[in-house]
């Protein structure tokens, strides 16, 4: 493979990322904006416990993504 495909690939995978991901985080972003309208107590009841828990679990999910994309320097032992 010459360095021009290389660098080719390289931008459609960036380029696709950045199209794929920006799509994504604005779902997410929306998504989490409509739960809010869940915090109109005029509309809802729900107690302490129930929000503790659905922000324990998103948090949870979020921490969980995060680490697939920060990248551990793990030094491994090896003989």
């Amino acid at each position: 493979m010459d360095t021009n495909t290389q660098i080719n690939n390289k931008e459609n995978r960036q380029q696709r990322f950045r199209r794929v991901a920006e799509r994504r985080t604005n779902e997410i972003i929306n998504k989490l904006r409509i739960l809010g309208n869940c915090a109109n107590r005029s509309a809802y009841a729900y107690t302490d416990e129930e929000i503790n828990k659905i922000f324990v679990a998103i948090e949870k999910e979020l921490r969980e993504v995060k680490a697939k994309f920060v990248r551990t320097n793990k030094k491994r032992f090896s003989l």
